[in-house]
């Protein structure tokens, strides 16, 4: 439960943040003061390879959090016991008072499992909400305005796509549970 509060606190703080981006002057200006030379230098250099490199970067940060953040072995057995009572519940599709029962062994798992995989999303929350609306400015200026990654993606959806494409990639090489 302390976990689930930390985890909303930091939540309010980072919408907090986006909300007053525009409102508190600072928050932008020291934001756009480190990302403009490096991430914004990345993507004025070229911005299809320079976002996919920012994304590269996000995904790494972002798996490792999570790999080095979590208890790995706790969450491959809830994992390994979460497939067991499927495997069960199939074998028991027929049975729905069985199955109910089987489905509350399953839920039993989920606040377990919340806890467990909330905590590096503490950390990486509020530079993620930062990221996100530098990346809105920028891609808001004029020059590059109605710009679109393969001339149908807005930076979001191309963000998106790629980041559970590296993310898939990294939890499989770095062996995340």
């Amino acid at each position: 439960m302390k976990g689930m509060t930390i985890m909303l606190i930091v939540m309010v703080l980072s919408l907090a943040i986006a909300g007053l981006w525009n409102t508190v002057p600072v928050i932008k200006e020291t934001v756009h003061l480190v990302l403009d030379p490096t991430a914004g230098g990345l993507l004025n250099y070229n911005i299809l390879w320079g976002m996919l490199g920012i994304i590269l970067v996000i995904s790494a940060i972002m798996t490792l959090a999570q790999k080095y953040g979590t208890d790995q072995e706790t969450l491959r057995e809830i994992k390994k016991e979460q497939k067991i009572l499927q495997e069960e519940a199939k074998k028991y599709k027929h049975d729905p008072e069985k199955l109910l029962e089987l489905n509350k062994k399953q839920m039993e798992f989920i606040p377990k499992t919340m806890d467990i995989t909330m905590r590096p999303l503490m950390y990486t929350f509020v530079p993620i909400i930062l990221f996100f609306r530098w990346f809105n400015d920028y891609f808001a200026a004029p020059e590059l305005e109605g710009f679109r990654f393969f001339g149908f993606l807005s930076w979001f959806w191309f963000y998106l796509i790629f980041s559970i494409v590296f993310s898939s990639i990294f939890r499989k090489v770095f062996k995340v549970a």
